[in-house]
């Protein structure tokens, strides 16, 4: 798989915008939800890490952090806060066996397309230990489309991610919905989910 052009070039032009987005978000719930479910000095991979800002928090927290973008302007971003543990890569590069005991992929595989989805879930599921942690930001919807930016999305409703979850050889443990304005000025609903491998 390659990135998305169209949506890498945004994330070019705007990593800055987006940065200063994140560094707002409201809700930090689910990602301290996160990290408290993991055992200390935990091996976790942020999994489209963005500018670094959960990341940095997760190492904050004790974590050994491995943060991956596909975008060169937003890993470097994130190379400011975690040196050289950030790395430029596409979802699909995920190859690793039982290395992880938690991955957190926050709005992240939102830019994968529908029918890349259960393959990427099956090499998240792989590369956790058993038992391993998994968070995973979407936003609600159906389809897929462009947003006014030129972005890609791929929407999913609730008891559709829950089912490709549960395919892939999760259990979902919780769940959070709400509704936050995005880079492209648009109030979008959006869904979170921890989840359990199962043995």
């Amino acid at each position: 798989m390659t990135a998305d052009r169209e949506t890498m070039d945004v994330y070019a032009r705007r990593a800055a915008d987006y940065a200063a987005m994140a560094d707002r978000e409201r809700n930090s719930r689910p990602l301290e939800a996160f990290i408290k479910s993991l055992p200390a000095r935990a091996r976790v991979l942020d999994f489209g890490c963005g500018p670094g800002r959960a990341a940095a928090r997760m190492a904050e927290a004790g974590l050994q952090v491995d943060a991956w973008d596909a975008s060169p302007e937003m890993a470097a971003l994130a190379r400011e806060q975690l040196g050289p543990r950030v790395r430029v890569a596409t979802f699909d590069a995920l190859d690793a066996d039982a290395a992880y005991d938690g991955i957190y992929a926050n709005f992240s595989l939102l830019h994968a397309p529908r029918s890349e989805m259960p393959g990427h879930l099956d090499r998240i599921a792989r590369a956790l230990i058993p038992r391993g942690m998994f968070h995973i930001g979407l936003k609600i919807g159906v389809g897929e489309k462009r947003d006014s930016l030129g972005r890609f999305y791929a929407y999913y409703e609730e008891t559709e991610l829950v089912g490709l979850l549960e395919s892939a050889g999760f259990k979902v443990l919780s769940r959070t919905t709400g509704t936050e304005e995005g880079l492209d000025g648009v109030e979008a609903p959006w869904i979170v989910m921890r989840a359990r491998k199962i043995d």
